[in-house]
């Protein structure tokens, strides 16, 4: 599976297509799951830390991170089984108001997080090569199965970079 480009997905994205350079994307995000796993129990002791004030808790990065796993990993089942149908997009700030991470222990939200990306690995892991190159619409943008295996990984390394940066 070649690397994806960046026409395979909308512009925005490509900061995160960007941080996954790697061909075999697979082996990459079972490789970054002890590293994750890891970076976050750093947070244990200040799960409700939050960089500056109106920002997201430990917590709810890590919430977000589960959230996007989950939506992300959806969007290339449906893109992968050939469904023309368009996809709803994502607004961040309106989820994480309807979310209460902050109510739940840190090493569940992480779980959330764990699962959601073994879910998606076993789902790509099992896809056909020309599922890979199937698109799909989300949030009005086109978007390959490839591409949305680059963001997963690259959205993980981005959050990991801002909490190494911003919650020290």
């Amino acid at each position: 599976m070649a690397r994806s480009q960046f026409a395979d997905c909308p512009p925005f994205y490509a900061r995160y297509v960007d941080l996954a350079p790697e061909d075999d994307v697979l082996s990459a995000m079972q490789v970054q799951a002890d590293v994750t796993r890891q970076a976050i129990l750093g947070y244990a002791d200040r799960p409700s830390f939050r960089y500056a004030p109106g920002k997201w808790s430990v917590r709810q990065v890590v919430g977000h991170m589960a959230d996007t796993e989950r939506l992300f990993g959806f969007r290339a089942l449906w893109f992968a089984r050939a469904d023309p149908a368009p996809l709803p997009g994502m607004e961040q700030d309106g989820w994480m108001a309807a979310s209460d991470f902050d109510a739940v222990n840190l090493e569940e939200v992480l779980a959330g997080f764990q699962a959601a990306r073994a879910s998606n690995l076993l789902l790509l892991r099992q896809l056909t090569p020309d599922a890979w190159s199937r698109r799909g619409v989300a949030s009005g943008h086109s978007f390959s199965v490839r591409a949305l295996a680059h963001i997963l990984l690259g959205h993980e390394r981005a959050h990991l970079q801002v909490l190494a940066e911003r919650y020290p």
